[in-house]
């Protein structure tokens, strides 16, 4: 995996990290047509994110996988 997309795996992780996001709200920020920077799917090929149901909306959550790579980073 190249640097570029460790290091926009960690952006994306903190980011959501933060707090739950809506999942439309991720896909529109980090998914992305280009082979190279397959940052959102790497993120759940990794088992980094999980989905879920609040109310009506379908969110995004770190799973501990996610929250221990952070852990790694810093």
């Amino acid at each position: 995996m190249s640097d570029t997309v460790e290091s926009l795996l960690g952006d994306l992780l903190e980011w959501v990290g933060k707090h739950e996001r809506p999942y439309d709200e991720v896909l529109d920020a980090w998914r992305t047509s280009c082979p190279r920077l397959p940052v959102w799917e790497e993120a759940t090929d990794r088992g980094f994110v999980r989905h879920f149901r609040k109310d009506r909306d379908m969110m995004i959550g770190l799973t501990d996988a996610g929250r221990e790579f952070l852990a790694r980073r810093h």
